[in-house]
């Protein structure tokens, strides 16, 4: 959640940047009810003031009753009204966007700017197949299976599949506590408050599954859960940093029709996910984000992959970030690079919705915390470039010496 007064204070700087992110958005109207509420508090505050007097006066006539009773009536009118624009302002003030870095790019996808490119050289492979039509010969997963049990857009990763899930889990696992992150199993299901605290509603209300009947849904990501580890709680500032790492399913709707490019493990209704979470104080959110995206990319050179890290521009940025740097795999059956790693840092915007603050001393006042969050990685597609990159023209795969030795370590 963005802070009013800051708006005050800066007014036109940071309207330019959050137009940046978000250039539809109603900032002014936003403002304006802030200052229509803000008056009539006051305004209310004169008018309980006066009436507290009134009922002080002495002897009480007819008059001073009347006058009382108009006073009062008029409070409350003030009051409905003040909690109408209070109403309106907070559900514009939660649907407003985190306020993107003055380095962000300005525009969208197209003008993300790639960083750098790392691992072998991406290669297009002239007859180079797909994921899908690899899978033919490795049957890593059953897609039709899956649909007859659950529907399109679900997968079943068949024996071979798993076992390279849970050792490609086990590498990540255990380079991310390598970097200083404690891993963590949090619940799957989470009210709809801990959905507010991570930025998911309202602005993303009907993108995630809710249980009928309760005031529970299934986490979009971990990062929602790990959002509300310390949610209205003061951490001592030598408590920081707090860096988690969590391995997770993830359910999405993912409404809306998607072309071919999006099929198989591309995009899926339930996936798996390993998370970094980090809460710091403000002045080492930017090298945190560097340390993030460094944890992530170490997974991709002991595979070997072809990628790239890209810095994304503001409206390509996600509802709750400042600043984004995007990981992408080459995929040769694609021709093209998927994200497979996404890593933000959220400022200040998650901890005031949450609730989440620091105290440097005994008895100071409590600060905001800077939260950031990144995928280490995202599963299903990190499986997809292993099968498009080590593919051979046979239909097998020649997987990396690092990933055989810890297959060969499971059953």
């Amino acid at each position: 959640m963005i802070d009013l007064h800051q708006f005050r204070e800066k007014k036109d700087q940071l309207i330019a940047l959050l137009l940046k992110k978000e250039p539809s958005f109603p900032i002014q109207k936003l403002l304006d009810l802030d200052a229509s509420v803000r008056a009539a508090n006051a305004e209310l505050d004169e008018l309980r003031h006066k009436k507290k007097q009134l009922s002080s006066v002495r002897p009480v006539t007819p008059e001073s009753i009347e006058q009382s009773k108009q006073v009062g009536d008029q409070i409350k009118r003030s009051e409905a009204q003040v909690a109408s624009d209070k109403e309106l302002r907070d559900q514009l003030l939660l649907s407003c966007p985190n306020i993107p870095s003055e380095d962000v790019p300005v525009g969208n996808k197209e003008s993300n700017r790639v960083v750098r490119e790392c691992g072998p050289a991406p290669r297009s492979v002239e007859g180079a197949k797909n994921h899908i039509e690899l899978n033919e010969t490795v049957r890593w997963f059953d897609l039709e299976t899956a649909t007859k049990m659950s529907g399109g857009q679900f997968v079943l990763y068949t024996s071979e599949g798993t076992k390279v899930m849970y050792a490609l889990t086990q590498m990540m696992l255990a380079n991310n506590v390598q970097h200083g992150f404690n891993p963590m199993i949090p619940p799957y299901l989470v009210n709809k408050q801990a959905l507010v605290n991570s930025g998911n509603l309202p602005k993303f209300a009907g993108d995630y599954y809710e249980i009928e009947g309760e005031d529970l849904c299934l986490i979009p990501t971990a990062e929602v859960s790990l959002t509300n580890i310390h949610a209205n709680s003061i951490l001592a500032a030598e408590e920081l940093p707090k860096r988690y790492t969590a391995w997770t399913s993830c359910f999405r709707r993912e409404a809306g029709g998607y072309g071919s490019a999006e099929r198989g493990l591309i995009r899926i209704h339930q996936f798996e996910k390993v998370e970094l979470y980090s809460i710091v104080q403000p002045e080492e959110s930017s090298s945190e984000l560097e340390r993030m995206v460094a944890c992530a990319e170490n997974i991709l050179t002991q595979l070997g992959l072809s990628y790239r890290v890209s810095l994304l521009a503001g409206q390509d940025c996600s509802f709750s970030s400042a600043k984004t740097f995007d990981i992408e795999v080459w995929l040769p059956g694609q021709n093209k690079y998927y994200e497979v790693s996404s890593a933000s840092n959220c400022t200040d915007f998650q901890a005031r919705r949450a609730g989440i603050r620091y105290r440097e001393q005994q008895g100071e006042k409590p600060k905001l915390a800077h939260t950031l969050n990144a995928s280490s990685l995202a599963l299903p597609r990190l499986m997809i470039a292993l099968m498009e990159q080590y593919q051979q023209p046979d239909g097998t795969l020649a997987l990396p010496e690092s990933l055989r030795q810890k297959l060969a370590s499971l059953w």
